[in-house]
C-alpha cells in the first residue's frame, strides 16, 4: 500500500477495518512524517511519546474493527479537554493542565476508536485568527512558513495540509474552522448551531454562537467525522439529531440557484485578486450546471458587526471574567481576551437585547434568502495567509481594521445565525497562497452543503496540491 498518510481518511478506515494496513503501521508513518515535518510548521503540540502510541495502535489491531474512526491518529485541538494529555488553551495559566476527564467532543472520538497523539495549537483562548500563543509558539502555513496559517484552528489545519493527520476537529465561534482552511488549502465545515453539542458547563442557553466541527481534506472525509461528532447531548438545550451524511454526498449541482455575495455591496474590503479567486470556484459550480446569481447586499454589515461584537463580549466577560478580575492571573491573558472581557463586563442589558433583535432580523431575513437560492457564497477571507510574526493585519486593502478581528468580518454573517458552512479551497494567488470560499445554506441544510461541496471537490481536487516540502 502507498504512504498511508497520504489517503484520504475515508479510504483509511476502511483499509484498517478490513486488514489491508495496521493501525500500527499508520501510526508509525504518521509519527514519521510528523518527526520530519512538524518542526518546520508547529501545527501539533503536546506530543505523546512514540512508544505509548505504537502500543496503543497494536492493541487497536488485537481488538479488532470497533468505532467509525477506529485506530486512526487524531491530535484534539488545545481548546478541547482531554482526559490524561495536556490541554492549555494556548494560555501560560494552564502551561502544565491535565485534565482528569474528556470534553464531549473527545470522548466522542476516543469512543469511535481514535488514538490520541497529541493536540493541534490554536491562540491564546482562540482568540485571533493566527494560531500563536506564549505556551506552543506559532504554527506555521505550509504552503509559505513564513506566513500564517490562521486560527484558531491554526493547528489543525497546517496538520491536513502537511498530511500530519488524515482529519482534525476545529471549533468556530467568528470563523475558526473557516478562515484557515482557508488558508491551507483543505476543508472546513461549521455545522449547524446545535448539531455538534457542547458539554454541560456553564451557560447553555445564552452561548449559541460558537460550534465545534470537522476539518478534512475532501467532505467525504468531514462527513466521517461529523457523524462522530453530532447528535443532541440531552444535558444541553437547542440539540439537532444526527444523519447519515456519507449516505447523502451524492449531488447533481444541476439547476440549483447559487447566490454570490462578493464583498457585501463593498462592506467587506478584500486585498486584491480574493474576489477573482473566489469568482473561479463560482465559475466551476457554473461548470456543473448551477445557476449563478450576484446578491446585493441583504443586510446592513454595520448592524451585523455591532451586533456580534456585542454578543461575544458578553460571552467572553462571562467566559473568562472570573480569570481577569484575578490581577496577577490578568498580566498573563492577551490583551485581545481581555479587551472582550472588559468590554462586555460594561454591557448593559439593553445593549445586549438590542444586539440580539439586530441577530434575529437577520436570521429571518436569510431565511428568506434561501426561499430564491440553495445556496450562498462568500469569500472565506479578506486577506491572503499573512506573515506569521505579525499580531493581526491593522489594515485590509488600505481600510484601518479598528479591533484585533475586523479584518476578518467577512464570516460574520454566518456566525451570528448558526448557519451551516463549509470552506472549500478556491485556488491560489499569485505569491503561491491558498485562499477559499464559504458554501453556506439554511439552518439544518448540512448535508446539502456537504453534497454539493463533494460534487466541487470531484470537480476540482484542490488539496491534492500539496505543501512545496510536504
Amino acid at each position: 500500500m502507498s504512504d498511508p498518510t497520504t489517503l484520504p481518511a475515508s479510504d483509511l478506515v476502511r483499509a484498517i477495518a478490513s486488514g489491508r494496513i495496521t493501525a500500527r503501521e499508520v501510526m508509525e508513518a504518521t509519527l514519521d512524517r510528523i518527526e520530519a515535518l512538524n518542526p518546520k510548521i508547529n501545527a501539533i503540540v503536546s506530543l505523546r511519546p512514540r512508544a505509548e502510541l505504537l502500543a496503543e495502535a497494536e492493541a487497536a489491531d488485537r481488538a479488532g474493527p470497533g468505532g467509525l474512526l477506529h485506530g486512526l491518529p487524531m491530535a484534539p485541538k488545545d481548546l478541547v479537554a482531554t482526559k490524561g494529555l495536556r490541554t492549555t488553551w494556548g494560555s501560560p495559566l494552564f502551561h502544565d493542565f491535565v485534565p482528569t476527564s474528556d470534553d464531549l467532543l473527545a470522548a466522542r472520538m476516543r469512543a469511535a476508536g481514535a488514538i490520541f497523539i497529541g493536540k493541534t495549537n490554536t491562540p491564546e483562548w482562540g482568540h485571533g485568527s493566527h494560531s500563536f500563543n506564549p505556551v506552543h509558539g506559532t504554527t506555521r502555513n505550509p504552503y509559505d512558513p513564513s506566513r500564517t496559517a490562521g486560527g484558531s484552528s491554526g493547528g489543525a489545519a497546517a496538520a491536513l495540509s502537511a498530511r500530519l493527520l488524515p482529519l482534525a476537529d476545529g471549533s468556530d465561534m467568528m470563523g475558526s474552522l473557516r478562515n484557515p482552511a482557508a488558508f491551507c488549502n483543505v476543508y472546513g465545515f461549521r455545522p449547524t448551531w446545535g448539531l455538534v453539542p457542547a458539554d454541560a458547563e456553564g451557560d447553555t442557553f445564552l452561548a449559541t454562537l460558537a460550534t465545534e466541527g470537522p476539518m478534512g481534506r475532501s467532505p467525504e472525509d468531514i462527513a466521517l467525522l461529523l457523524e462522530v461528532l453530532a447528535g443532541p447531548n440531552p444535558e444541553t438545550p437547542f440539540g439537532r439529531p444526527s444523519e447519515p451524511y456519507r449516505q447523502r454526498l451524492a449531488c447533481d449541482p444541476k439547476g440549483l440557484r447559487i447566490g454570490w455575495l462578493a464583498d457585501w455591496g463593498g462592506a467587506y474590503p478584500t486585498e486584491p485578486g480574493i474576489l477573482e479567486t473566489s469568482a473561479a470556484a463560482l465559475a466551476v459550480l457554473e461548470d456543473l450546471g448551477a445557476v449563478v446569481e450576484p446578491v446585493a447586499a441583504p443586510f446592513a454589515a454595520e448592524e451585523l458587526w455591532s451586533a456580534w461584537i456585542t454578543l461575544r463580549a458578553m460571552l467572553n466577560a462571562g467566559g473568562l471574567g472570573a480569570l481577569a478580575a484575578d490581577p496577577e492571573k490578568r498580566k498573563r491573558m492577551k490583551p485581545e481576551s481581555l479587551w472582550e472581557v472588559d468590554r462586555g463586563a460594561g454591557l448593559s442589558a439593553a445593549e445586549v437585547h438590542a444586539a440580539s433583535v439586530i441577530r434575529s432580523r437577520w436570521y429571518r431575513g436569510a431565511v428568506r434568502l434561501f426561499e430564491r437560492f440553495d445556496a450562498l457564497v462568500l469569500p472565506a477571507a479578506q486577506v491572503w495567509p499573512f506573515p506569521a510574526d505579525w499580531r493581526w493585519p491593522e489594515s485590509v486593502a488600505g481600510r484601518p481594521c479598528d479591533t484585533y478581528h475586523r479584518w476578518m468580518e467577512i464570516v460574520v454573517p454566518v456566525s451570528l445565525i448558526g448557519l451551516p458552512c463549509l470552506a472549500m479551497p478556491a485556488g491560489f494567488g499569485p505569491e503561491g497562497l491558498p485562499m477559499g470560499v464559504q458554501l453556506f445554506g439554511a439552518a439544518g441544510a448540512d448535508a446539502k452543503i456537504l453534497a454539493l461541496g463533494q460534487a466541487y471537490h470531484a470537480a476540482t481536487g484542490w488539496p491534492d496540491r500539496r505543501p512545496p516540502f510536504a
